[in-house]
């Protein structure tokens, strides 16, 4: 059993990940999250009794916070997730990209190298500082060829440069100050508690209430897709075994244009929860004004992984999908208070258009 330190724990990837601790592993979790609008505690309604689960509210901007609560908790890994990550909403504000994701970086950082330098013995050993990234940093490619962990660093917009930023400061801690750090870049993730902001939730949802899909351009971006659940198995992998100082791409070997996989939901819904007029789903897919700076393609190659660690995905895109709108299905209690609350749907990112 190990202490382990997840920010932005009540997010998409961050909640799955603290699931995934708490129910198939002996490890013990604190979960650090300041809550911002894609913040969702009812994400951890499934394991927030459990005797090795705590929540602490925290800005990790706030280093005073954030060292206290390493040095009460005396982690033996720190999972850093918490990050903005919806590139539309970095284009019309990039402020808090660079705040959460640069600054917040930097003072995470900071405080687990104070932490781990008064460590001693195996307790120093063991120490991981484990950043958790996304294979936007590298840019685009064209019609071949895969990301992999030698691919030089291309950020296209607000996001990705914030994000490629913060991968470049966990790196330099580890050159110049010797902290255990492991780096993982992963493909688009997609599962059930994705805040519906995102592609496939946005589309499941704006499926079952009749509204048109808005496809970008002609739809012909194409994007690797991963299972929530198989990343943080990969996660896991990755601080339990993983080597200090390397990185490791996880994707699912699962590229599909994004019309595609609007197509894919659209026709999974009409077998099983056919519209009531009879009509195909896809007779509400619209096309609209691509997003600036829109990368054309994204691929992982994951063999590093694979070959040294033992990951491999356990859903295709065919069985992953069909499970996530089934959950949508199942527990629209869930995203309907954040339609009401925080997100009516609505385009993000124009203003680089306006």
């Amino acid at each position: 059993m190990a202490r382990i330190l997840v920010t932005g724990g009540a997010g998409f990837i961050g909640s799955a990940l603290v699931r995934h601790l708490i129910a198939d592993t002996d490890h013990a979790v604190l979960n650090v999250d300041a809550l911002t609008y894609a913040g969702n505690l009812s994400s951890l309604e499934p394991v927030a009794q459990s005797n090795r689960y705590r929540f602490a509210r925290a800005d990790i901007c706030d280093r005073d916070a954030v060292a206290r609560l390493i040095a009460e908790f005396r982690p033996e890994v720190i999972t850093h997730l918490a990050a903005e990550s919806h590139v539309d909403r970095s284009i019309d504000g990039p402020a808090d990209f660079i705040q959460t994701n640069l600054v917040g970086t930097f003072s995470m950082l900071a405080a687990a190298l104070d932490y781990w330098r008064g460590l001693e013995g195996a307790e120093k050993d063991a120490f991981r500082f484990h950043h958790i990234s996304t294979d936007e940093v590298f840019g685009a490619l064209g019609d071949d060829g895969f990301f992999t962990e030698e691919t030089a660093y291309d950020p296209r917009s607000p996001y990705s440069a914030s994000k490629a930023g913060s991968d470049h400061l966990v790196s330099a801690w580890h050159h110049t100050y010797g902290l255990p750090v492991l780096i993982t870049n992963c493909s688009n993730n997609y599962g059930p508690y994705h805040f519906p902001e995102k592609l496939i939730p946005l589309m499941i949802i704006k499926c079952l209430s009749g509204e048109a899909l808005p496809v970008y351009g002609k739809g012909t971006n194409v994007r690797d897709w991963l299972y929530v659940d198989d990343h943080v198995r990969a996660l896991t992998a990755v601080f339990e075994r993983g080597v200090p100082g390397e990185s490791y791409m996880v994707g699912g070997r699962s590229e599909r244009t994004n019309l595609a996989v609007v197509e894919t939901i659209c026709d999974t819904l009409d077998r099983i929860r056919p519209r009531a007029d009879g009509q195909s789903y896809r007779e509400q897919i619209s096309f609209v004004a691509d997003r600036p700076g829109h990368d054309f393609r994204y691929a992982i190659d994951a063999s590093k992984l694979e070959r040294e660690l033992g990951w491999r995905p356990q859903e295709s895109f065919e069985t992953g999908i069909a499970k996530t709108i089934r959950w949508y299905l199942d527990n629209e209690s869930w995203w309907r208070p954040i339609l009401e609350r925080n997100y009516s749907g609505e385009r993000l990112g124009l203003k680089a258009t306006a």
